[in-house]
């Protein structure tokens, strides 16, 4: 289905159109179970049959009773207790809309959400997304959706509640660091067709290069992309990563092939206790080697944004410019299961070359520089100016 691709993600959290509530048609059989962290005689499911038949047999409306949807919200319960966000039980058909999401286009609002000190936050607004173009920032507060306050709601049903059809309006609250009130965004739904990437030669021989997502065909764009900067007289690139939230491993290995030797390491995934680590490393061209670089990044740069920045600091002492990112330091896996259901599983943690881990840290930037509300309002981007200061001084 993804070609080449292994079904392994990073990305930070699910593009709005994706998820609503999760389960997963699985059954679970009354004499047979498997376990690996417990013998099996020790697994006693007693409790939930006991549940299940007095259901069936005292609720009042019995004639409304779904079964599969039943089963969808108890094993979704199960997977909510191991507290990890990113490991998420799809039904068939948000499987399918993922499945064809990640490949970049979809739906919806186009932004990034997820939680951060028990509030709702805007991870990262999509490029050309509806919400980047009516001003939503990263670490924006989502306080309201359509009037109703978001305290202590989960993520995936306020995902649900933002998520529509096209040609719909969702009204959202927001608040951002310096204002004293919240303000409300009317944004209106609409198909996005999400680019990787955008190449700017600039006069003054710099390339500049904003790379949106990871997606399936990211790596194709970037080779397009390369092969401009080489024909072209750009002697120094600004890679920027701000606001892009991740997407496939690989393709964050393969593109750090045009920078890194090949047989440099682009990142670490550490299974846990008692497994062998695996080693992601750069297999390109490294044709882009020889040029000097920065990378800008903010708090909306996430999982295979790090990665890739991680890797040239760590490879190349390629400087970082911007603020600190996410701090997105896991792995997931698709696994499809019957009936069209899927299950998004952390399998790992992921490390920088030196060894680093980000998860709720991030990257720190070798060169901090803010860019404020009053600054995306009027147009002005420090970080970028600050980028471009840096390699004309070189």
């Amino acid at each position: 289905m993804f070609g080449r691709f292994k079904q392994k993600f990073t990305f930070l959290f699910l593009v709005l159109i994706i998820f609503g509530s999760f389960g997963l048609g699985i059954w679970f059989g009354k004499t047979q179970t498997v376990c690996q962290i417990c013998p099996p005689e020790k697994v006693d499911f007693s409790l939930f049959w006991q549940a299940w038949e007095k259901i069936q047999e005292k609720y009042v409306d019995k004639g409304n009773l779904n079964v599969q949807d039943m089963i969808y919200g108890a094993v979704a319960g199960m997977v909510n207790s191991l507290g990890d966000p990113y490991t998420v039980f799809m039904e068939p058909e948000d499987a399918k809309v993922f499945t064809e999401d990640v490949k970049g286009s979809f739906e919806g609002v186009g932004m990034e959400i997820g939680s951060r000190d028990n509030k709702l936050k805007v991870i990262a607004p999509l490029e050309g997304s509806p919400a980047k173009e009516a001003g939503l920032m990263a670490g924006d507060e989502i306080v309201e959706i359509d009037g109703t306050s978001t305290a202590g709601i989960y993520v995936m049903d306020a995902v649900k509640m933002i998520r529509g059809t096209k040609g719909t309006e969702v009204s959202l609250g927001i608040m951002r660091e310096g204002w004293q009130e919240m303000k409300i965004f009317k944004i209106v739904r609409k198909t996005i067709e999400i680019p990787s990437l955008n190449l700017e030669i600039r006069d003054d021989n710099i390339a500049y290069l904003q790379l949106y997502q990871f997606s399936e065909k990211a790596s194709y764009d970037f080779q397009k992309a390369a092969i401009r900067i080489l024909e072209s007289p750009a002697e120094k690139i600004v890679l920027d990563l701000r606001n892009n939230p991740g997407g496939y491993l690989e393709v964050a290995q393969d593109i750090a092939g045009w920078f890194l030797e090949k047989g440099q390491t682009v990142a670490i995934e550490d299974f846990g206790e008692g497994r062998e680590d695996q080693y992601y490393k750069a297999q390109g061209n490294s044709q882009l080697n020889s040029y000097q670089v920065v990378v800008l990044i903010n708090e909306g740069s996430a999982s295979a944004s790090e990665i890739l920045a991680g890797a040239l600091r760590d490879n190349q002492e390629v400087k970082l410019i911007g603020e600190t990112s996410f701090g997105k330091g896991t792995v997931q896996e698709m696994e499809k299961l019957k009936g069209g259901s899927s299950i998004k599983i952390t399998v790992a943690k992921w490390l920088t070359p030196n060894g680093d881990l980000i998860t709720s840290k991030g990257l720190d930037p070798d060169i901090k520089v803010e860019l404020s509300a009053e600054d995306y309002e009027e147009g002005r981007d420090p970080q970028l100016e600050r980028a471009l200061e840096f390699l004309k001084s070189l």
